[in-house]
């Protein structure tokens, strides 16, 4: 008997190497949480075809939005391990979402498996030019003095948008109130109205400062930004205040290693042509090695847990 289901396991393994081996012999669905044309939705259809290209294969692109990302989360979690169904989404969705939520349908870093880093963006803090405020240590005085609080849009309660300026606030010890918006469209028409006098925001707000109609103040990232590098990072002034947003690849758990390795390797190779990058726009190619990707998981989690717990932030 124990023969026999050994027998059965080592055929069972055998045949899952020859299917991983053969990888892709048919369609792959890529899954986006997004509606067609946000950032995420637009990433997935200029990596779509040159992947598809690259694995002899469509790759259709399947637009699933609701529940702020996690039915497509939920769905790729799912799936069968197999690499035909896979997850393009932001880093907000993986190790944000899990702690704002009381209840999750999935759990983020033990039934999705990291594939590859894709891109990442430069949120710049903008304020409008109104404002007497013209740098960073000009806006913490005189938010420090404002009373009434500055108020501050964000895309979102528990958006990346809110939980930096509540860093920046815990760090400069300075108060500011909260208007959350739905989407960086709406906050930055809303910044560019008067009604709100900064915000964070990425590509929603940077052709507005090219045009001169709002002022960045500092980058939030751990490099200064390729498009306005005059600007400090916040970290410039608050060592260790570093938010970078990205957008990463995902597959159920349990897909073999050896999908993962093909994938992995024709999209850090897309990542590297220059007329992909071109393509990019304000994005920027982001290419980390399995280990480096399962570290970045590990630790922006634990350090969101404790942000959002500062923040009292929660979604229903």
């Amino acid at each position: 008997m124990a023969g026999a289901r050994l027998a059965a396991a080592l055929a069972l393994s055998l045949a899952a190497f020859a299917a991983a081996a053969q990888y892709p012999s048919r369609p792959i669905r890529l899954l986006v949480p997004n509606p067609p044309g946000g950032a995420t939705d637009t990433l997935a259809r200029l990596v779509a075809p040159k992947l598809s290209a690259a694995l002899g294969q469509p790759l259709v692109v399947d637009n699933r939005p609701g529940s702020n990302g996690n039915l497509a989360s939920e769905m790729a979690a799912k799936a069968p391990a197999d690499g035909y169904t896979l997850l393009l989404c932001a880093d907000a969705q993986i190790v944000i979402g899990p702690h704002l939520y009381a209840k999750m349908p999935l759990d983020t870093l033990k039934d999705l498996a990291p594939v590859a880093t894709l891109v990442n963006t430069q949120m710049l803090l903008v304020v409008s030019p109104a404002l007497a405020a013209k740098t960073l240590p000009e806006f913490i005085e005189l938010a420090r003095r404002s009373n009434p609080p500055l108020a501050y849009a964000s895309i979102g309660n528990g958006s990346q948008h809110h939980l930096v300026m509540e860093m920046l606030k815990g760090r400069a010890g300075i108060d500011l109130l909260h208007v959350p918006f739905k989407g960086g469209g709406p906050a930055t028409t809303a910044l560019l109205g008067g009604e709100i006098v900064a915000m964070f925001g990425g590509n929603s707000v940077s052709g507005h400062v090219r045009a001169g109609k709002l002022r960045a103040l500092a980058v939030a990232g751990k490099e200064r930004s390729q498009v306005f590098p005059e600007l400090p990072r916040l970290a410039d002034f608050y060592p260790g205040l570093e938010v970078m947003p990205w957008l990463a690849l995902f597959a159920p758990a349990g897909v073999p290693e050896e999908v993962l390795v093909r994938l992995r390797s024709e999209i850090n190779k897309l990542l590297r042509d220059p007329e992909q990058i071109r393509r990019l726009g304000g994005l920027e190619p982001y290419i980390t090695t399995p280990q480096e990707f399962q570290a970045l998981l590990r630790t922006e989690y634990a350090r969101y847990a404790e942000v959002v717990k500062a923040a009292g932030a929660k979604v229903d």
